[in-house]
């Protein structure tokens, strides 16, 4: 599963990881990424969507409807 949410586009950033000796590794910091089912009843069917936390707050927020027109209306094939 990639670690990229399809709501709000989150994606990992990456950066130096500093130990006590100030020693540096490279890193990655993942956003929190869930599978989620979601029921669309305009066309009557399940979803299922990578989404981090804060997309399934816009998610509960606007609606999925809505959510997902916009997805669209960008060119993500849903």
């Amino acid at each position: 599963m990639r670690k990229i949410c399809q709501v709000t586009g989150k994606k990992p950033h990456f950066g130096k990881q500093l130990s006590h000796s100030h020693r540096r590794s490279s890193r990655r910091w993942d956003p929190n990424v869930q599978k989620k089912r979601y029921y669309l009843d305009s066309e009557r069917r399940w979803i299922t969507l990578n989404v981090s936390t804060k997309g399934i707050k816009t998610i509960d927020k606007r609606g999925i409807e809505r959510v997902v027109a916009d997805m669209r209306r960008d060119g993500q094939k849903i």
